[in-house]
């Protein structure tokens, strides 16, 4: 499949994955529509490099309207990646989580078939509790969170509807991604500004391993999935496995090290969680065999490149007088 003016239409696109993929597709040349509840750009700065060449789409993927808005549009491809995405919060908004990943999906489902390919985007999240690594599709899922639960509603219900109807339906399941627009609230964002601004960086002992993927290699497992009729019906895992395995303690390490950072390291400092997951990390045979997919940027290059975007970004932002700081 060509990009080239190719009728796109991505949920979630104003999100940190989605955003990376909004600016991949157009790059690509596609056609490509953002579906937003609002018509206000500033809720999409993250893509604000391509404002001028994207159309946004203004309705919500939960109400009744969209069937309407979607035949119009007449998208040929979707990918979904609106969501109630926080795992923490889920647990004090079981409704919203549900309402948004869960509802939402089958509404959008329903709403209209008349594409080429839909790629829905599920979570490793939903492995949850497993005896061993690395997280394979053939696992059975163990989710432990408002969040994955709904996640993988959403999941059975895409694929229930491929199966029905026999429409052109994957589902991606990324593992944890990184890279630069990414909020704070995520560990490797977190860490890296406060290791830019020199602020004591508490940590467990960081025994416990956990995958991380560039952002750049999880859009093109994204795009591999839309245009592989090898990923139609299946769930397929998109993570580097070992080779993206890195324990927290040596994160850490590696952020003080590459941002020149003169923070004092607290490693230690934390207790470990209840029930802690010890090591994480994916079996991405499925995405190599039936896409060809592999990741092209190595970890600690994709780190590298992540903390000289947040330097600069830290350093344009802390001019109060200049760019977004005049609005």
């Amino acid at each position: 499949m060509g990009w080239n003016g190719k009728k796109v239409l991505v949920t979630g696109g104003s999100g940190f994955i989605g955003s990376h993929l909004v600016k991949r597709l157009v790059d690509d040349g596609a056609d490509v529509t953002v579906l937003v509840r609002y018509q206000e750009k500033l809720d999409n700065i993250r893509s604000s490099p391509v404002w001028e060449k994207i159309s946004l789409l203004e309705s919500d993927v939960r109400n009744s309207d969209i069937s309407k808005k979607l035949n119009e549009l007449a998208p040929q491809v979707i990918f979904h990646l609106a969501a109630f995405n926080h795992v923490g919060r889920s647990f004090s908004n079981v409704q919203e989580c549900f309402d948004v990943n869960a509802w939402a999906t089958a509404n959008l489902l329903e709403a209209y078939d008349g594409y080429e390919r839909f790629v829905y985007t599920s979570t490793s999240e939903i492995y949850g509790l497993q005896d061993k690594v690395p997280f394979v599709e053939t696992m059975i899922p163990q989710p432990q969170s408002p969040y994955s639960v709904t996640k993988y509603t959403g999941e059975l219900y895409a694929l229930m509807k491929q199966r029905q109807k026999n429409l052109p339906i994957s589902v991606i399941r990324p593992f944890n991604v990184f890279g630069p627009y990414q909020s704070p609230s995520a560990v490797i964002p977190d860490l890296i500004v406060k290791a830019l601004k020199g602020e004591r960086i508490a940590t467990t002992k960081g025994e416990q391993t956990r995958e991380f993927n560039f952002v750049e290699n999880t859009v093109d497992g994204f795009l591999a999935v839309a245009t592989k009729e090898e990923a139609i019906g299946q769930a397929i895992n998109i993570g580097g496995g070992e080779s993206c395995e890195v324990s927290i303690a040596d994160l850490v390490k590696k952020i003080a090290e590459y941002s020149g950072s003169t923070s004092e390291l607290g490693i230690g400092d934390i207790e470990y969680r209840p029930n802690e997951i010890w090591r994480m990390y994916s079996d991405s045979s499925k995405a190599k065999e039936l896409l060809g997919w592999e990741p092209k940027v190595s970890f600690d290059d994709g780190l590298k490149k992540t903390i000289k975007w947040f330097r600069g970004y830290y350093e344009e932002f802390e001019k109060k007088n200049e760019g977004i700081n005049k609005l």
